[in-house]
């Protein structure tokens, strides 16, 4: 166990000092967490547990907030919190961190939903125009020597089709938005909490499966949620039907998506999340060229990176001066 970055050593606050643990590396730097926790008395530490419950509950016993990216938080490690105060999760999804327990320990649990937002929107569009171009195949004529301007297979127009949004939170709206462009006749939505621009219509998970020609992902992954596209609702989408995943792996049973592409039920999917994360490299769904896969990169840019370490330690620094946390999910 050994910290891979950490602050200049903070003073006695009431006989000790404030301590600050993360609990997986990652980033190139940390000199804003650094910064932002010294100025509140408090120390900071980066610990490499690479998703091990174990060393995690090792390093958190004496700290006042904890900061996580992947590593699961789960009652083994919460019960071993003597002091916490708050858990911080470096980025959106909470499936990670058991929320329940930690509001029984009363912890509370935050994360950081307003960063990334442009760039997880256009990972969603990516993924989208490359699947609808059949970029990957293409591409791989081209690099083997092959060349033809023939049909290798078909492709459709995504002007007067339709588009599907599951969830309608701030990355859906910005897809949305960068999708306008393209000329969709229909936009349907499946968010019963959401409110929805003029030209928007509600619609059912079922009905919007089996009526839009782009479908992208937003919902946050949780027991309800989880293989929420199944093999039945693969059966109700259109031949024609592209689905992107930039939010959660486990919204997507990924054996039936791999069964849909094969049978040619669907034209193709592009996926930025897997479940597990990292997958099983040797799944059939590799073999496919109607997918197109990337590495739970959806989020980054160089200034989302830094916009979310901010975002995670002036959190943490509210939650050290006993504030009300700005995105408090447990309450």
């Amino acid at each position: 166990m050994s910290a891979v970055a950490a602050g200049a050593a903070a003073p006695a606050v009431g006989h000790r000092m404030l301590r600050v643990v993360a609990l997986d590396d990652g980033y190139a730097a940390y000199d804003q967490e650094v910064a932002l926790l010294a100025a509140v008395g408090a120390t900071f530490e980066v610990i490499a547990c690479k998703g091990d419950p174990h060393l995690a509950a090792g390093c958190v016993q004496d700290a006042d907030v904890v900061l996580v990216r992947e590593s699961p938080v789960d009652r083994s490690v919460i019960d071993a919190m003597r002091r916490c105060r708050a858990i911080i999760r470096y980025g959106i999804g909470v499936d990670n961190i058991d929320l329940a327990y930690a509001r029984e320990r009363g912890i509370a649990v935050a994360n950081v939903p307003d960063y990334g937002i442009d760039e997880v929107s256009t990972q969603a569009v990516a993924l989208a125009l490359s699947v609808v171009r059949r970029l990957r195949r293409h591409d791989a004529e081209v690099r083997s020597g092959r060349w033809s301007t023939g049909v290798l297979a078909p492709m459709y127009r995504l002007r007067h089709r339709t588009l599907g949004l599951i969830g309608y939170g701030r990355i859906a709206r910005m897809t949305h938005e960068k999708l306008q462009g393209f000329g969709f006749g229909r936009v349907l939505v499946c968010d019963p909490a959401a409110d929805l621009p003029a030209g928007v219509e509600r619609a059912g998970l079922d009905e919007l499966c089996s009526q839009a020609d782009l479908i992208s992902l937003h919902a946050p992954l949780t027991p309800q949620t989880r293989h929420l596209i199944d093999a039945r609702r693969l059966s109700l989408m259109r031949p024609t039907a592209v689905l992107v995943n930039t939010a959660r792996g486990g919204l997507v049973d990924l054996d039936a998506l791999h069964a849909a592409l094969s049978r040619k039920q669907i034209l193709g999917a592009g996926l930025d999340v897997f479940e597990p994360e990292p997958p099983n490299a040797n799944h059939p769904l590799f073999a496919l060229d109607n997918v197109v896969v990337t590495n739970h990169i959806g989020w980054y840019s160089e200034e989302a990176m830094r916009e979310l370490q901010r975002k995670a330690a002036e959190e943490a620094v509210r939650a050290l001066r006993g504030e009300p946390l700005h995105h408090w999910l447990n309450r």
